[in-house]
């Protein structure tokens, strides 16, 4: 029988354990931004947050209004932020989710082109019934192919504003990570907000 040596194990159980933490930073627990989810307090107390709101939206934030100028955009792929700025001055930021790999952010500089307040992708979403069931999710169109009596439905992009080819900024859901078919999701309450101040023809940059 071969008995290994402890230098061996050690390294053995040291590769397992760093596998297992890359595997978990790869996925989201979407408890992270539950109402019902309950903590640990130091004092062995269960704690339950009191904040309806996502860690997305806290971690974002507005001070534009009485600041007057121009604005710009600013979307950054590595901190997974956008900034915006009114005469040069940052007045907001907020968390965001962009293209996961194989469907990345266009990088580069744009100018707003089209805003709309309820646009629906014509490209990815859902086959569903008559009575508008959902059949099969996350579906992309004439590519899938849709099950008899049932129909594609684009999935919702509340507050759109495209700056690029079928790319643009509006609400969506934020795991923490890149996550998009190449969009910018926001949280919604940033997303109405900069859907507002935001004129036509905005310069956009996209940065890595």
């Amino acid at each position: 029988m071969v008995h290994a040596s402890p230098r061996v194990v050690l390294n053995f159980l040291s590769f397992i354990l760093c596998s297992f933490l890359l595997s978990a930073c790869a996925s989201y627990d979407g408890r992270l931004n539950s109402s019902t989810t309950q903590y640990l307090g130091t004092d062995g107390s269960i704690v339950t947050r009191t904040s309806t709101s996502s860690l997305s939206e806290r971690a974002s934030y507005w001070a534009g209004d009485s600041v007057n100028g121009p604005a710009a955009i600013v979307i950054k792929l590595g901190d997974q932020k956008l900034y915006y700025y009114k005469s040069g001055k940052l007045v907001g930021v907020s968390a965001v989710s962009t293209g996961r790999e194989g469907h990345d952010s266009p990088v580069g500089k744009f100018k707003v082109q089209l805003k709309e307040k309820d646009h629906a992708s014509n490209l990815y979403g859902d086959f569903v019934d008559a009575n508008g069931k959902v059949i099969v999710k996350n579906v992309t169109y004439k590519v899938d192919k849709a099950p008899p009596g049932t129909h594609f439905q684009g999935s919702s992009m509340p507050w759109f504003m495209q700056f690029a080819p079928g790319v643009g900024m509006h609400t969506g859901f934020l795991p923490g990570v890149p996550d998009s078919h190449g969009c910018i999701r926001l949280p919604d309450k940033m997303a109405k907000i900069f859907f507002t101040v935001t004129p036509i023809k905005t310069p956009v940059t996209v940065e890595k």
